[in-house]
Order: C-alpha cells, then sequence, then structure tokens
C-alpha cells in the first residue's frame, strides 16, 4: 500500500465564508431525512472513520510532528491510537448503548405503561476542536455524534493547520459527505459558523473564548458542552513519596511541552518535604532526558510564536526564583521544562494558567491552608492532583472541587479512554469519552404507552372531580415518610405501606390492590404471548 505524505495534501486554505450556511443546511437536510438514525448507517461510518484513519497513520504522526513537534511514540500513545481504540469501542458498543432502557424506582400501577427512556440523536452538531492534542480533541467528540446518530460540522484548530488538513482529507474520503463536513479556517469562519442553528456545541478550548460560545450559543437556546482548562494544583503532603511524586508530576508536566488542559499548573508542597522532592525531581528530568530536552525529538515544542512568547512573558513576570531549567530558543519554539519556586499564592504563574512546560512550587506549613489557597486560585480546575496519605488525600478531595482528580499521579484519570471526562464550573460542562460520548449528543426521550384496558383505574383523573375521587387517588399514589417528625427514621412498616396496607381507608387501600392485580395481570398475558 502507498501511504499519503503531507506533502501530496493541497496547503491548508480557509473555507469561504459565503460557503458556510450551505454547508449547515446540507448536515441538517441529512439529519432530517433520518437516514442517520438506523445502526447499520451509524457502524458503516464508524468503520469506515476507523479504516480511514489506519490507513492514512503514517500521515497523521507525520501532521503532529510538522505542528507541534510531538515525537510518534508521544503521538501515537495520545493521538492515533487512542482513537484509533476510541472508534473500536463505540463501534463494538454501539447496539448496547442504543437499546432502550428501563428507568428505575417505578411504582406498581406506572410499570403497566411500560415506561421507557429512548436514545434520541440531537441533530446536526457542531464541534470546535483544539490545537494541543488536534486528532483526539477533535475526532473524539465526532466519534460520539456518529455513534448518536448526528449529523457534524467539524472546525478543527487553525493552529494545527497540518492536522487540519489530513482529517479533512480523512473526513472527506471516509464518511457520508451529506452528514460530515470539515470547515476550516480562524475567528471570521467560526464566527460564521455560530450563526447558524445548532442542535449542540461542543467546544474544546480556553474559557474566554468557550464564555463568548456559550453566550452566542444561547441566543437561540442552543445547548454546549464547554471542554476548557484550568488551574490545577498538586498537593504533596510530608507524608506523600517525594520520589514518585517528582516522576510522575514531571511525566504529566512534560507531555506535550505541557500544552495539555489537565496538567498541573503549580505544586503546593509542605516545606518539610520540599528538599527531597527538589532532589527527586531533578534526577527524574536526568533520567527522562539525559540529554537535555532541546535536542530530544521525545519532547515537543510551543505550537506557535505566539504562544512562545505568552509564555516567556509569563515566566518574565514572576518574582520566583528558577530553580531549574530557564532557557528557551524562539527560533525553535523551544521552552526548557523550568521549575520555579514562588513565595505567593499571587504570583502570575499561580493566578495565571501557563500551559506549557514552567512548574512553579509553593510551600506550605498546613494543609488546610494550601487547600483554601487553591480554593482561593481557582475553585473548580478541571484536574486535582494530592499526593500522600489516604486521610491527606480524602481531606483535599473533600475540600475542594473539580473536573476530575488523580490521587498520587499526574492526570492520569484524563488518559483512561472510557472514563468520563469534563470539567465543572470555570472548567467547563458536560462529559464525553466512552459511553459519556455517545450519551453527549443524544436525548434521553422518556416514554410511555398508555393500555386500552387500563381505563377504569384511570377513571379517578377525569372531571368531574369530588372528595371521592381524591381519596381514591391519594389512596392509589401517596407514600408515607420513612422518618418521624425529628427526622428519626422509622423501621418495619415500610413493606405494609409499598403493598398498600398501611393507607387509610379501605377504599383507598382497595383501590392499589386493583392496581396491583391489573400490574400482575398484565405481566402474565405478556408472559402468555411469548
Amino acid at each position: 500500500m502507498i501511504y499519503l505524505k503531507m506533502e501530496d495534501l493541497p496547503a491548508f486554505t480557509n473555507t469561504p465564508v459565503d460557503s458556510i450556511p450551505a454547508i449547515h443546511a446540507r448536515v441538517a437536510n441529512k439529519f432530517h431525512s433520518h437516514a442517520t438514525r438506523p445502526i447499520e448507517y451509524r457502524q458503516k461510518q464508524l468503520r469506515a472513520l476507523y479504516w480511514g484513519l489506519k490507513d492514512e497513520e503514517p500521515a497523521l504522526l507525520e501532521a503532529l510532528k510538522l505542528d507541534l513537534g510531538k515525537s510518534a511514540y508521544e503521538a501515537y500513545l495520545a493521538e492515533v491510537g487512542w482513537v484509533l481504540n476510541d472508534v473500536l469501542f463505540m463501534e463494538k458498543n454501539l447496539e448496547r448503548f442504543m437499546k432502550d432502557e428501563k428507568p428505575e424506582d417505578i411504582d406498581l400501577q406506572n410499570m403497566a405503561l411500560r415506561p421507557r427512556i429512548r436514545k434520541d440523536p440531537l441533530g446536526a452538531v457542531l464541534i470546535i476542536g483544539a490545537f494541543n492534542f488536534p486528532l483526539q480533541l477533535s475526532l473524539g467528540p465526532l466519534i460520539g455524534a456518529i455513534a448518536a446518530g448526528c449529523t457534524a460540522v467539524l472546525k478543527p484548530s487553525e493552529n494545527a493547520p497540518n492536522a487540519a488538513r489530513i482529517m479533512q482529507h480523512i473526513i472527506q474520503n471516509s464518511l457520508d459527505p451529506d452528514a460530515y463536513q470539515v470547515v476550516q479556517g480562524g475567528i471570521p469562519e467560526t464566527t460564521a459558523l455560530m450563526e447558524q442553528k445548532w442542535d449542540k456545541i461542543f467546544y474544546t478550548g480556553s474559557a474566554n473564548v468557550g464564555t463568548i460560545i456559550a453566550k452566542k450559543a444561547a441566543e437561540t437556546l442552543t445547548p454546549v458542552t464547554l471542554e476548557l482548562g484550568g488551574r490545577n494544583p498538586a498537593f504533596i503532603t510530608k507524608n506523600a513519596d517525594p520520589r514518585l511524586a517528582a516522576r510522575r508530576l514531571l511525566w504529566a508536566k512534560l507531555m506535550n511541552a505541557g500544552q495539555v488542559c489537565v496538567s498541573q499548573n503549580y505544586i503546593l508542597i509542605d516545606e518539610e518535604i520540599l528538599p527531597a522532592f527538589l532532589h527527586h525531581l531533578k534526577l527524574a528530568l536526568q533520567e527522562f532526558h539525559p540529554s537535555g530536552a532541546e535536542d530530544n525529538p521525545d519532547y515537543s515544542h510551543i505550537i506557535n510564536e505566539r504562544q512562545f512568547l505568552r509564555l516567556q512573558s509569563l515566566l518574565a513576570s514572576t518574582t520566583g526564583e528558577i530553580l531549574l531549567g530557564g532557557k528557551t530558543n524562539q527560533s525553535t519554539l523551544f521552552i526548557e521544562p523550568t521549575v520555579i519556586r514562588v513565595s505567593s499564592p499571587t504570583d502570575p504563574l499561580l493566578t495565571n494558567e501557563s500551559f506549557g512546560p514552567l512548574i512553579p512550587i509553593l510551600p506550605y506549613t498546613s494543609l488546610p491552608a494550601a487547600i483554601a489557597t487553591a480554593n482561593a486560585i481557582h475553585p473548580t480546575p478541571l484536574g486535582i492532583y494530592p499526593f500522600g496519605s489516604r486521610a491527606e488525600t480524602d481531606l483535599i478531595l473533600s475540600q475542594t472541587r473539580s473536573g476530575g482528580a488523580s490521587v498520587n499521579d499526574g492526570f492520569f484519570h484524563a488518559s483512561i479512554p472510557t472514563l468520563a471526562f469534563g470539567g465543572v464550573g470555570d472548567s467547563g460542562h458536560g462529559a464525553y469519552r466512552g459511553r459519556a460520548s455517545f450519551e453527549c449528543f443524544s436525548h434521553r426521550r422518556s416514554v410511555t404507552t398508555t393500555p386500552g384496558w387500563v381505563e377504569g383505574l384511570l377513571a379517578v383523573r377525569y372531571p368531574p372531580y369530588s372528595e371521592a375521587k381524591l381519596r381514591k387517588f391519594r389512596g392509589m399514589s401517596e407514600k408515607k415518610p420513612g422518618f418521624d417528625r425529628e427526622g428519626r427514621s422509622l423501621r418495619g412498616g415500610a413493606v405494609w405501606w409499598v403493598l398498600g396496607l398501611g393507607a387509610k381507608g379501605g377504599m383507598g387501600a382497595g383501590v392499589r390492590w386493583a392496581a396491583v392485580v391489573a400490574v400482575f395481570a398484565a405481566v402474565l398475558r405478556v408472559l402468555g404471548r411469548r
């Protein structure tokens, strides 16, 4: 097989803005044709996407190298292999995800109505990807949209143009063009896309842009999923293992040169363990990059000059002391892993999200005070990473909020492809990955079917109303508390109330028993048909 090379693809070009309404109409019309609803259609698209990606794997790796300097190992680990496995997981489990669900805690008198929850596709959706993991953060939501039976337009990040080019090539040549389209460009093209009426918008990126998108979506009551960044804290208590903390947090910060929304933004560390932690941090850095990071092909570069200058300015603004690293090279967009000891929670390295290989460390003397500091800097980060004893990490989790957490590790919760991932508060809302990707683009539609034979039991709902009917309705529907007026739990008697024997008034109990008998009769009829 002859593999595609990036040089064989057309150059990156923006989609004409005046063509965007027609693109939207095309995918919206396809959805309203109902062709995307059958499982056979969805599976066909997922299978075609898998082979489109698999066949162009070398070009995908090349694109990530060109855009971000990612090594083939890291590109496959966090992007190409991830997306391929995600497609296979969704295709394998799609039938199970699509099945109607039986709701919980349905009263006996309502069971005859066969209450159930359907999973309906939301419609035509817009997906706006990010540059730091351009394949995973663009195609991951797309896989969920396809599985849910939606049509979609993908707008990849213009800051990773090579990844955007190869994704457009694969989607155009693999998927139904009436259902799935790619729009390339920046602010003008995104603005034009936001002028259309979508059934769902999925955005990954900064909180500033997320705010703009949420405001615009609110004008048309369009639901959004926002996957945003966060000033994520790591805690290292005096009972933590300094070697493990150093290795694991350094790995998390070196991945993609720190351009990871879930990597720790800063480290709060008990001053007693700080010397040991710094010692092991130096050893880990030497082990991971024995010849230095600058000439190491395993170490990514910063995405573009604008982001490089932002990081350089952030590093210049700190009043902290550089303990390790600090070297930069604008011509190659290289920033060395840099450890800075800061003295104040108001230091710019803590109050701003670095989104780069900067590792500020703030020592503390009291864990409760450290927790208060983290909550003051950002009360709802995307992730929290506590290292320490069970009691200490439990205390941290119980007194903080975050989209997710990895105890004694750096963002491991975000590296499990089938574990739901999302933010909370300022770090976003909504979740995806695994089954959550299917649910993200589905509507859980409650459905009942009322058979004709229950009409006699439904008579109490029809006018004219009377005290007798109200007593009957109370007997059929009113539940009794399992606690007294002082809030103490009442035990022994709950079963009688469920069966209706505890209802006051013989008429109410009799009506409830009639409902029970009717339901069991219906069950017997269903079993008899089988």
